[in-house]
């Protein structure tokens, strides 16, 4: 059955005459929406005081750092030196090559700067993109799938796709729709839940869960995944990179929920909100006390 909706599925969402419109385009506008709606709807839950400003600004240094973030990872941890030899075809995004840890790192920096130009801690932001980035991946990875990409390793499961092209014609797991449940719905139902308590957990704690959970989801899935075809496996007929690069995420996040345990730092909004501590006068000669 999930083969045959495979096979009536189209990569092109609509075309108006010259302007073709891909899934693909589509899934990151709708993943960065989504987002923007679910950070500014917590925010607001939470009393940040986070204006429509903040908002655009934070959503502005998101896009560009996951962009460059994504394709960065691409060339530096898939290429395979190939970029090196090419490097005009670095910027060459209309062909594909995207990494998640790569944006992930691209988001992280981004964050930073929303959290200097809009004066919010850079955990605060970070908790917040945490809670909405599972969007992302979500509509990501079924974009993914949709272009018959990052396909899985053969299977005889009722649910195998038959890929085609380079994948070849034999039943494969649909490595991206996994990814996408786990690393998408799943992440996102438990964090958003988690969000609802008042008043807000301590600071890191959404962005620590994030990369724990990611990071496992992404280690096991990788075992049916098929590695990237122009680096194979990297030990023992097994190891992917994905699976290096997701399993420092684990540590990064357990670290980051031990400290935020520890520190219990409460969310906060724009720190230009807050009030100055009031000048204390000096008593007056006259002043009996």
């Amino acid at each position: 059955m999930l083969n045959e909706i495979y096979q009536n599925l189209d990569p092109v969402a609509f075309s108006l005459g010259p302007l073709v419109v891909r899934w693909y385009g589509l899934a990151y506008v709708l993943g960065f929406a989504l987002a923007a709606f679910v950070i500014y709807r917590v925010a607001k839950r939470w009393r940040l005081g986070m204006t429509e400003d903040d908002l655009l600004t934070l959503m502005v240094c998101a896009i560009i750092g996951v962009v460059l973030g994504a394709r960065a990872g691409y060339v530096l941890f898939y290429g395979d030196g190939y970029y090196f030899a090419h490097p005009l075809e670095i910027l060459a995004f209309n062909q594909g090559g995207m990494s998640f840890h790569g944006g992930l790192a691209g988001l992280l920096a981004g964050g930073a700067v929303a959290a200097r130009l809009t004066e919010i801690p850079f955990l605060t932001l970070a908790d917040l993109g945490a809670i909405a980035a599972p969007l992302g991946l979500f509509f990501g990875r079924c974009a993914n799938f949709v272009n018959g990409e990052l396909w899985g390793a053969p299977t005889d499961w009722p649910i195998g796709v038959v890929f085609g092209g380079a994948a070849g014609m034999m039943p494969r797991h649909p490595s991206q729709l996994y990814e996408a449940v786990l690393e998408g719905l799943v992440i996102f139902c438990v964090l958003f839940a988690l969000s609802r308590k008042m008043p807000p957990r301590p600071r890191g704690t959404f962005v620590g869960a994030f990369l724990l959970l990611y990071g496992v989801f992404r280690f096991l899935i990788e075992f049916v995944r098929e590695p990237d075809a122009q680096l194979g496996y990297l030990w023992g007929g097994w190891l992917t990179m994905g699976q290096v690069l997701s399993a420092p995420l684990v540590i990064a996040g357990i670290a980051m929920l031990v400290y935020a345990a520890k520190r219990k730092l409460s969310q906060e909004g724009p720190r230009r909100f807050a009030r100055p501590p009031e000048p204390i006068e000096p008593a007056s000669p006259e002043d009996p006390s």
